[in-house]
This record gives C-alpha cells, sequence and structure tokens, in this order.
C-alpha cells in the first residue's frame, strides 16, 4: 500500500507546496482537493489545489511532473458534494464540476475520482436509490469513455443541523452499497472505504472489506472518538458532532492494527490517505503541519 494524506486539510498552501510537504513527510502519495475555485462551503471543503476546470494538458504535464520529481504520485482527485441536491440549480452546478474532475482525472493519467453519491436529505432512501440511478448513470458512462475510475466514500455527511435528516450521502451502509451496485453496475465505480464513519454508525468497519473487496479504490485513514457519557445524555438521534469527534489516526476508537491487516488479506496494494480532521490540531498552521507528522509516524508501523 502507499500512504498518503487528503489535501484538503493543507488549505493555506499552494499546490506546489502542499507537494513539498507531503514529500518532506516521506508520503508516497496524495489525494488532491479540486473544489471550484474560491467557492468554500464548509471546513475542509472548498480547498482547490487544482483549478481542474481550466486545466490543459500543458498544465497537468507540469503538475504531474512536479509531484514526480518529488516521488510523490497522485492518488485521486478529489471533490466531496452533494450531486443529489434537492435545489436543482445547485445540483447542476456539482455535476458540471464534476465532470471537469473526470476530464482532468484523465488527462494527468490519475484515471481516479473520489467522490460522494449524494442524498435528497428530505427523501427516503428507496426515493434516492431512484433518483441516484438516474443522476449517476450518464456520470459513469462518461467516466467509462474516459478510463477514469470513480470511488465514492461512505460518509453520510450527516453532521450538523443543516444537513437533517437525512444526510448529504446516501453510500453509508454495506445493505446501501449492495443496492447501488445492483443498480450502477460498472467496473469503473466503487468505493472509497473510510472506517470511521462505521463506528459512530455502531457498524463493523471490517466485515465490508472482504465482502466489497473488488470494490474497494482507495481507502482513507480516519480516525473518531465516541463520548459516551455525552451519547447517554443525546442518544443516537443527536447530531453525531454532539457525542463524538474526528481524531487523528491511533488517537480514537479504529483499531488500525484490524484494518491495515484485513486490508492484507484482501489483497488491497492501492492507494490510502490520511483524512485529518482533527479540531485539537488546529491552533495555527504549523499544528496542521504537526498533525500530518504525528499521523505518518503512527501509520507507518502498519504500511511500509
Amino acid at each position: 500500500m502507499k500512504l498518503g494524506v487528503v489535501s484538503a486539510i493543507l488549505d493555506q498552501s499552494s499546490y506546489e507546496e502542499m507537494i513539498d510537504i507531503v514529500a518532506a513527510n516521506g508520503m508516497d502519495c496524495v489525494e488532491v482537493a479540486c473544489w471550484p475555485a474560491g467557492k468554500a462551503a464548509r471546513r475542509y471543503a472548498g480547498v482547490s489545489h487544482i483549478d481542474t476546470e481550466k486545466l490543459t494538458k500543458s498544465k497537468a504535464d507540469e503538475l504531474v511532473k512536479y509531484a514526480r520529481d518529488r516521488g510523490v504520485e497522485i492518488s485521486a482527485l478529489a471533490y466531496y458534494p452533494n450531486p443529489l441536491d434537492e435545489d436543482l440549480d445547485k445540483r447542476a452546478g456539482v455535476i458540471r464540476h464534476l465532470y471537469s474532475l473526470i476530464d482532468a482525472a484523465e488527462l494527468m493519467g490519475v484515471n481516479l475520482v473520489t467522490t460522494f453519491l449524494g442524498r435528497m436529505p428530505s427523501r427516503s432512501v428507496s426515493e434516492n436509490l431512484v433518483e441516484a440511478q438516474k443522476v449517476w448513470e450518464p456520470i459513469i458512462r462518461y467516466a467509462e469513455s474516459r478510463k477514469v475510475r470513480i470511488a465514492i466514500e461512505n460518509c453520510p455527511m450527516l453532521f450538523t443541523e443543516d444537513e437533517w435528516p437525512g444526510g448529504q450521502n446516501l453510500m453509508t451502509s454495506p445493505a446501501i452499497f449492495r443496492k447501488v451496485f445492483q443498480l450502477l453496475d460498472s467496473e469503473y465505480f466503487g468505493l472509497n472505504f473510510d472506517p470511521s464513519h462505521c463506528i459512530w454508525q455502531q457498524m463493523d468497519y471490517i466485515k465490508p472489506l472482504y465482502e466489497f473487496r473488488h470494490k474497494i479504490f482507495h481507502v482513507h485513514y480516519k480516525d473518531i472518538k465516541i463520548y459516551k457519557e455525552k451519547l447517554e445524555q443525546v442518544g443516537i438521534l443527536a447530531a453525531p458532532l454532539e457525542y463524538m469527534s474526528p481524531k487523528l489516526p491511533g488517537l480514537g476508537d479504529v483499531d488500525f492494527g484490524r484494518y491495515v491487516s484485513a486490508l492484507t488479506d484482501i489483497g488491497y496494494t492501492g492507494f490510502s490517505c490520511i483524512e485529518i480532521e482533527d479540531k485539537a490540531y488546529e491552533r495555527n498552521y504549523d499544528d496542521v503541519k504537526r498533525s500530518i507528522a504525528q499521523s505518518v509516524r503512527y501509520l507507518r508501523n502498519y504500511v511500509s
């Protein structure tokens, strides 16, 4: 496996500075944040290390070379919005930008886009499955024509009050994985698996690795800490951030030894990226950089 980081945490750095930080920490790869330029919507989003809408072949080659010269591969181009937004104008803008990532991934020879399936928060799972098939079939066909794979992260996007009641990403559980993969059957469509999202949903994060081994295109390392005393006060129907918090790998409830062991069991040898969202390491930008170094030191116990 190749160890890297999701670049969104390095929002104060240019593409070149971000690559230099990745290389200085001895990482093998980076999942590059590619939101629309200058349109931050929430923390850890809106980061645009590559403007995919303006990317040319010469610029793509230049970006790839800069990384390669420093021993860094680009694991994927990342954009995590809501492609099923109930506001159809917003939805159209999201999908338009998603197509630009597919084009950019082809230009750069990266051939992988990481994103969300999306969800209509006020509608049922069944209704969302119908809508997802309608929206995603043409996107997947386009990706297939460009030989670009799409990996959907299993984050519910159900953290704040404005994301309730249903969240903004349907791809949250093994039961839904099965239904979505049946509806959208393509070798170019799979998972970007993150164990932390299973923790607070009270699901096993090891078993899905075995069942969906052929659909795992990319994986994340993020940890989650459940505060039991808070959960006992608010219950599982509360906004999750009332009783849990994202943490650096090794500081929460994910057993990364078991997780990486299972990945080796299934023969996964692809890209694995640290996703840092630990507010305890955000007092300043030096703190952020320290969180990356600390995470790499920890995970090198498992990923060499």
